[in-house]
């Protein structure tokens, strides 16, 4: 992996070290860089837990990936630097979906003086690594959490104006092919969300825009605002403009898009 590649794509420029401050500054600038999305998936191509693939696609092709490929990549320089990275497989909203969910999202564990959470694939969760301690954290203005839930299960509570509100994990080592079967079944099902409608998210310096299919939201610390796009050349200079994606191909997913909005949308359908 060639780690000076990553560091142009996100531009760090200092000495990388194993220690905390490297950790935080490559965890911010990722995210600052490269955006979360899932446009392969709704393209029908195949996608890879692979840290080389994910290393083609968001730093050679200058794309942007989902958990498996922004949290890969991520633990893939940190490993080359010399961090201890573990691998955890996440299960979001596991209470509501069952097992089915388990494997649903990678987290990574690194452990410097103390354990942290970095986590550059959870859309607009935390833009810092946090510290693996029970309660609560803020990072750039947001309130997040870490809960013990019993029989060697943790929660991360995400902040109330995201997304997703939490994930559930553990601290041993994720499970390859477990991993790998949630991930191709996210990419391939119907029944997954990733194969029905458009998903992006990049942090800024003031806050985070998200693109929730035929929608832009836009969150700062107290403050979140809705607004849709009414065209498919609007759906792609949006892409390019905000999360600086040149996919002109994803004009062909608007028709669906936007017949699957409401349903899946209804609270800003008409935003």
């Amino acid at each position: 992996m060639d780690v000076q590649a990553y560091f142009d794509r996100i531009g760090f420029t200092g000495t990388a070290r194993v220690d905390l401050e490297t950790l935080t500054v490559l965890h911010r600038l990722h995210l600052l860089a490269i955006p979360y999305e899932n446009f392969d998936v709704l393209l029908g191509r195949p996608v890879s837990l692979a840290p080389e693939a994910a290393f083609e696609k968001l730093v050679t092709r200058r794309r942007g990936g989902w958990c498996y490929e922004m949290n890969g990549l991520l633990g893939g320089v940190l490993e080359e630097i010399g961090f201890s990275v573990t691998r955890m497989a996440g299960a979001v909203m596991r209470a509501e979906r069952g097992d089915v969910s388990l494997g649903n999202h990678l987290v990574l564990r690194v452990d410097l003086d103390r354990p942290y959470i970095a986590d550059v694939g959870f859309g607009d969760g935390i833009l810092e690594p946090a510290p693996l301690a029970f309660g609560p954290y803020q990072s750039a203005g947001y309130d997040f959490r870490v809960e013990d839930l019993g029989d060697t299960w943790l929660r991360f509570h995400n902040h109330d104006q995201g997304g997703a509100p939490y994930f559930d994990f553990r601290l041993e080592p994720a499970a390859f092919d477990q991993l790998n079967a949630t991930c191709q079944w996210l990419a391939t099902s119907p029944d997954s969300i990733f194969t029905q409608t458009a998903l992006a998210f990049r942090h800024t310096p003031d806050g985070i825009v998200g693109l929730l299919g035929r929608t832009i939201r836009r969150i700062r610390p107290g403050q979140k605002t809705t607004e849709l796009i009414e065209s498919e050349e609007a759906f792609v200079a949006v892409l390019q403009r905000q999360f600086d994606l040149d996919i002109p191909e994803a004009a062909a997913l608007w028709p669906p898009i936007c017949a699957k909005h409401a349903e899946l949308f209804p609270e800003v359908s008409s935003a």
